[in-house]
């Protein structure tokens, strides 16, 4: 889809005025932002000459416009194929425009703020579901209470845990849940167990599942992130204490075999239950806090240095034998670009930017406006009532109906059939206690509707936006309007592109030049592998091609010298056998190599299908100039010299 987006060298931004207007076009103009903008999007390496490469620019900048406009006003924009792939853009880009500068901003200083410190963590859990099954409310409301007199009475918060949590493992942890760190938590319990100073428990939060109170136990900085080995002898389903001991002793002895020093991989490969890690080396993704058993993660951030393994240990999954490969620390710069990136998009992922929408809500209600019509609140709610319970509709209800307008927004109205959808999907409790009353879900509805709207018109309310969805879309359009006036044109006129080769024969001859097979290795161990076989076995390469072909892309035709990787024809004329070391190219790690069939010393002419690309080439330059003519023609262009002046400046 983003293919063509490679052609957008030349175009950027919407077209909106500004109070300096650089050039017009025919009854168009474009003002001394929008072309700065696209200056310096797509100039940003150093130049020695600014004014002469503005200058330049400009030209290319006028005629990519007159190109686009023309799309225009032939209706290109109307296409099915432009509006899916514009639709489709605007799609996977919206949701990034949807929060709030200034709220994103202050979601990353927190975030990384709490990046920088590790909690450790006990909690009382008061269940008021089990699965679906919802449970006596009132007994765990009493429960809750009892669980907090207790607590203000300075009674110790683990024996406490262990007499009332629901939480199984709190018989034997005291509650204990480990140490986390930013996005190990629902957003809510994170603010809840930060917010909460070390020594002290929080007030009770409720989830769908119950009530939560945390104590916060201890702090320490970010340990940062472990590279680490394992072997985990696993224990079967409901196995007895006795096989337990049996793989104790199994793994004391794996763990004696590593200290007299047997390679870990290799034991991994041969014991361990960890089926993915012992194919992979016995190695594990980087482990960072809160993402594994407590007892775990102690056992690996104890371990000092690289290359230190762990006793044996024991969790609810079986026997561990961790050993540590390397440790990232902790990112402290608050400036780090990557890691930067990597909260931007952990905060949009788990929706703490949700958490405020208000700046939404206040954007619509100001622009366009926000109508609400009169209704009758009781009846909606009776009318609602009888269509979401299946009951009959009755008495003065009769009086509302489905297209009841409720609200309008903009050129959009929402009735009672918008609200009954919505009310169908979100009238329950998130904690899954009932329903909701009927004037939150109106409100909630209504937040909705604004939000909707707000998505929809995103282009008017962000210019960031607006100026990205216009680039991509004239991006579409010149390339639509480039292959069907230049492009396709070039490679269908068979006859004019003879007539323009035997008019410039000469122009297309052979400079020295040789038959080669060349070869493009996706990186440069695989262009080494490729290359020693064909040095082994030169006049093999074309099975060697088939073999590898899923891997490398050999192409073998007539190249000049200068196109052929690594050749130093410069210093001495290349034989027939000649392989070139791979050349490997620094922006993308791929490489490439020749090998050398046969040399052709001297010029020599090109046949018309051995000059045919260059032949094209030059015809849908002539086309082109031809047509930029015509459209300066149609589209008279005239800049203004003294904004031309300010912007060399």
């Amino acid at each position: 889809m983003f293919k063509r987006s490679l052609l957008l060298l030349f175009i950027c931004g919407a077209f909106h005025a500004q109070s300096q207007t650089l050039f017009t076009y025919g009854k168009y103009s474009v003002d001394k932002k929008e072309f700065l903008r696209a200056y310096e999007k797509n100039n940003t390496q150093p130049v020695t000459n600014r004014a002469q490469s503005v200058k330049d620019y400009l030209q290319l900048y006028i005629n990519s416009r007159l190109k686009i406009r023309e799309a225009y006003v032939s209706g290109f924009d109307t296409l099915s194929s432009i509006k899916n792939e514009v639709d489709n853009l605007r799609s996977q880009i919206v949701d990034n425009y949807m929060t709030d500068p200034t709220v994103t901003a202050r979601l990353m200083k927190e975030a990384f703020q709490r990046s920088q410190t590790d909690l450790r963590v006990s909690q009382i859990f008061i269940a008021t579901s089990k699965g679906e099954r919802q449970l006596d409310t009132a007994a765990a409301q009493r429960k809750l209470e009892d669980v907090l007199a207790q607590l203000k009475q300075g009674k110790d918060f683990g024996t406490v845990a262990q007499q009332y949590s629901d939480d199984g493992a709190a018989r034997t942890t005291k509650g204990d849940i480990g140490f986390i760190t930013v996005f190990n938590l629902p957003y809510e319990v994170e603010n809840a167990v930060y917010g909460t100073p070390v020594g002290s428990w929080s007030a009770p939060v409720r989830s769908k599942a119950g009530y939560h109170i945390f104590k916060v136990t201890a702090q320490r900085k970010d340990m940062g992130r472990i590279r680490a080995q394992q072997i985990l002898l696993a224990f079967p389903p409901g196995v007895g204490d006795d096989y337990k001991k049996t793989i104790a002793a199994k793994a004391d002895s794996i763990y004696k075999r590593i200290l007299a020093g047997d390679d870990f991989a290799k034991l991994a490969a041969i014991y361990s239950n960890d089926y993915i890690s012992a194919a992979n080396g016995a190695n594990l993704p980087d482990i960072g806090i809160g993402q594994f058993d407590p007892a775990f993660e102690n056992a690996l951030f104890a371990l000092a240095k690289d290359g230190a393994v762990s006793k044996p240990f024991m969790t609810s999954h079986g026997w561990h034998i961790l050993k540590r490969v390397s440790l990232k620390p902790a990112v402290t710069d608050p400036n780090d670009k990557l890691f930067q990136q990597d909260l931007q998009q952990k905060i949009t992922l788990d929706g703490r930017w949700k958490t405020s929408r208000d700046f939404i809500y206040t954007a619509v209600q100001t622009n366009p406006g926000v109508r609400k019509y009169g209704y009758n609140p009781d009846l909606l709610w009776l009318f609602a009532d009888s269509l979401l319970e299946y009951r009959n509709i009755g008495g003065q209800a009769r009086s509302i109906s489905a297209t009841t307008a409720l609200l309008s927004i903009g050129d959009s109205t929402y009735r009672v059939s918008n609200f009954i959808s919505f009310a169908q999907a979100y009238r329950y409790k998130q904690d899954g206690s009932g329903t909701k009353p009927y004037p939150q879900v109106m409100d909630e509805f209504e937040k909705e509707m604004q939000y909707n709207y707000y998505r929809d018109h995103l282009e008017t309310y962000s210019e960031d936006f607006r100026n990205q969805m216009a680039e991509f879309r004239d991006g579409n359009l010149f390339f639509e309007i480039m292959q069907r006036e230049i492009w396709n044109k070039a490679q269908a006129d068979s006859a004019a592109l003879a007539q323009l080769f035997e008019k410039n024969k000469s122009n297309y001859n052979w400079k020295q030049s040789a038959d080669a097979v060349i070869y493009f290795c996706s990186d440069p161990a695989m262009s080494k592998t490729i290359f020693d076989l064909v040095k082994k076995d030169p006049k093999d390469w074309r099975k060697i091609n088939e073999k590898y072909s899923e891997k490398v892309l050999a192409d073998s035709s007539r190249y000049e010298w200068s196109q052929i990787p690594n050749l130093n024809y410069k210093m001495s004329a290349p034989k027939a056998g000649t392989i070139t070391t791979p050349l490997v190219n620094k922006n993308d790690n791929t490489a490439s190599f020749a090998y050398i069939i046969r040399t052709y010393p001297q010029s020599s002419p090109r046949s018309f299908e051995e000059a045919r690309g260059l032949v094209i080439n030059d015809y849908q330059a002539i086309l082109e100039e031809n047509w930029i003519k015509a459209l300066r023609a149609k589209y008279p262009v005239v800049v203004d010299q003294a904004v031309l002046e300010s912007v060399l400046k």
